[in-house]
């Protein structure tokens, strides 16, 4: 298949934040992730703020830190509704001097996404953070289930709609609301970025509450490209029974490959495996990390 998207020339993604900061480290750790994507062409670049995390402060302090501007952020992309993702999002746009900031996402991320047990929590994205007060803040939302193409060699992977057997239910149990009543939530805006190089995709996750290997999957059919340089991001493993993890890195070592990073939700009876596995081709996230194709 001819790769009709174009070609990132290179590329830089910064942890902005995540749960883990690593030694002697100056920056600010918090559950949830942020990533700083900076896409580079001859002419030009586009820069993609990933996800917000939980909170605002963290993420701006860590930007400071790195040398990292808000008014650099060219678009903000969302890849689900759970407010580890989304929290940061009004705090962080009203940083930027910039107004009209395009922000990416699913039509349903705004839906309501809560547990039950042991007692009610909502996971969903505040109301601090809706439409109108992301309005107010700078940005302007661009919700569709489609694919999406954002610059030459960046795009959304769009609402999956394929997911592999193993992975057709996400592993944590969330529920929403579907005409007054309660019903499973099947996660359904869980979408991902793909950067499409010389040397291959570049897949970048939040969660990845549709299941890696179906958000790898997808992006090789979308752009005909079957090697994969790397994929990054959550992949909610935590609480996956040991079938499940077993499945996924095997399919995962089956896969052309070159790189693993991750972390957050993935867990660490995951994260074990997955070093076991890819030994040095595996590596952990952590705040502040700067990984460069």
């Amino acid at each position: 298949m001819e790769n009709r998207y174009g070609l990132v020339e290179s590329m830089q993604l910064t942890v902005l934040v995540e749960d883990y900061a690593g030694y002697d480290s100056n920056l600010l750790a918090q559950h949830g992730i942020s990533f700083l994507l900076e896409a580079k062409y001859e002419k030009g670049k586009k820069t993609i703020l990933f996800d917000t995390g939980q909170s605002a402060q963290p993420v701006l302090h860590n930007m400071k830190m790195l040398g990292k501007d808000p008014d650099q952020i060219d678009l903000v992309f969302l890849s689900h509704c759970h407010s580890d993702h989304t929290g940061g999002l009004v705090g962080i746009l009203g940083a930027s001097s910039r107004s009209g900031i395009p922000v990416i996402g699913h039509p349903a991320i705004y839906r309501s996404n809560f547990g039950i047990k042991p007692d009610f929590q909502s996971f969903g994205i505040d109301p601090a953070n809706s439409p109108e007060a992301v309005k107010q803040a700078g940005g302007e939302m661009v919700l569709t289930v489609d694919p999406l193409p954002l610059a030459p060699g960046i795009l959304t992977t769009g609402e999956l709609k394929e997911r592999v057997g193993f992975e057709k239910s996400p592993t944590l149990t969330m529920l929403t609301i579907k005409e007054g009543r309660m019903v499973r939530d099947s996660m359904a805006d869980d979408i991902s970025l793909i950067f499409i190089l010389k040397q291959g995709l570049v897949i970048v996750t939040g969660c990845s509450h549709a299941g890696v290997i179906s958000i790898i999957e997808t992006a090789i059919r979308m752009t005909g490209i079957n090697h994969v340089a790397a994929v990054i991001g959550g992949f909610h493993l935590i609480d996956a029974d040991e079938g499940r993890i077993k499945k996924t890195v095997e399919d995962l070592a089956v896969m052309s490959l070159d790189k693993i990073y991750t972390g957050h939700c993935s867990g660490l009876r995951a994260e074990a495996k997955l070093l076991d596995q890819f030994g040095s081709r595996f590596r952990k996230l952590r705040t502040g990390l700067t990984i460069t194709f």
